[in-house]
This record gives structure tokens, C-alpha cells and sequence, in this order.
């Protein structure tokens, strides 16, 4: 695997972790609502998330909707995705 290839896996990996991680506080805070501390790991993760996926659009393209803008070309529908074997 070539020495960029392994970066992008790297980040690949990391925004899924980091997403894990939003997803599941998500389902606790659905039946914890006024748990500050849950809160403020949300927040955290979430700045976390978007920022891992900030960098991964600058490299590579838009890996979600969160990070693709409408007023450029839509790059993820033009090349394959990670998980499609794309270039990770």
C-alpha cells in the first residue's frame, strides 16, 4: 500500500471511530437529555468528527454529505468510495 494510500486509511479509520463514538452518546442522550457531561463528549466528538472530515475532503473529496458543497463538482459520485474499494 502506497505511503498516501495508508494515510487516507488512517483518517478513513479515525472518522469512523470518531463517528462511533458521536453515534453512541446520540443513543444515550435520547434517554438522557440533562446529562451534562454526555453533552459536552457530544460536543467534543462532534467538533472531532468534523474536523477529521474536513481533512479528509481537503485530500480526498467529500467522504459524507457533511463536508460536500453544492457549488463544486460532487466528486463522490465520480469515483468509488472507500468501503467500494476506492483508495484506501
Amino acid at each position: 500500500m502506497k505511503g498516501n494510500q495508508m494515510e487516507q486509511m488512517k483518517l478513513f479509520q479515525w472518522i469512523n471511530m470518531v463517528s462511533f463514538a458521536v453515534n453512541d452518546i446520540v443513543l444515550y442522550l435520547d434517554t438522557h437529555p440533562m446529562d451534562q457531561e454526555a453533552i459536552a463528549y457530544f460536543n467534543h466528538f462532534r467538533e472531532v468528527r468534523m474536523n477529521a472530515l474536513k481533512e479528509y475532503e481537503n485530500y480526498y473529496g467529500p467522504l459524507t454529505i457533511d463536508t460536500a458543497k453544492p457549488d463544486q463538482k460532487w466528486l463522490w459520485a465520480m469515483q468509488p468510495m472507500p468501503w467500494e474499494g476506492g483508495n484506501c
